[in-house]
Formats: structure tokens, sequence, C-alpha cells
């Protein structure tokens, strides 16, 4: 059973799987710090680039089957053109202030 980003425990992780679900790139970088980072599997990437090519240009879309860590940590069923469906994990770290996002973490769950 999915859980709509609305009923996600941290508000700010909520905005961000709203702003992926709508393909809203603005409101994206609007809950990330302006020097937020992200890694994928491990290796930390270009987060503007990453964005552009895995969400934005490809139809990004999250199904998120779980959340963990006071919503923090969720299992998401991941999709987009590219490579289709898959479980993935994502951890997100709140910047002090609680107001953005400073990095995200996602990879094959």
């Amino acid at each position: 059973m999915t859980i709509a980003p609305a009923q996600l425990s941290d508000p700010v992780v909520a905005a961000f799987v709203t702003a992926v679900n709508a393909h809203d790139k603005e409101a994206f970088l609007a809950v990330l710090t302006a020097d937020a980072t992200m890694s994928d599997d491990g290796s930390d990437r270009d987060l503007h680039a990453w964005i552009d090519k895995e969400i934005f240009s490809s139809g990004g879309h999250m199904n998120v089957q779980s959340e963990s860590d006071g919503g923090r940590s969720l299992v998401v069923d991941y999709r987009n053109d590219t490579w289709g469906e898959m479980r993935t994990a994502w951890r997100f770290t709140i910047a002090p202030g609680g107001g953005r996002i400073s990095r995200f973490e996602t990879g094959q769950a």
C-alpha cells in the first residue's frame, strides 16, 4: 500500500516527494539548501545533472511504500522513462532549523 505524500511524517520530505511527482523543478529546488548534496548507490553525484537526468527529463515518480526514522527514510517504488520501475531507498538529512533538505541519498533497496 502506498503512502500519499501528504501523509508522510516529515513535512519537508513530503514537499520533496510532492515536487518530484508534480515534475515541479522550482518547488523541488526550493526544498533543498543552496549547497545540498546527494548520492546514488553510494557514489556522490552532481545534484543538478542527476535530477535533470533521473527526475525531470525522464518523468520520475515516487510511490512511497514505507517510512522510518521520523519520515526521513523511505522505501519507494521509483519509476522513470529511462529505467522503468525499481524499489529504492531514500534517506534525507534536514538542515538545522528543519526547513530544507541538505542531503539525500538514494539507491536500490
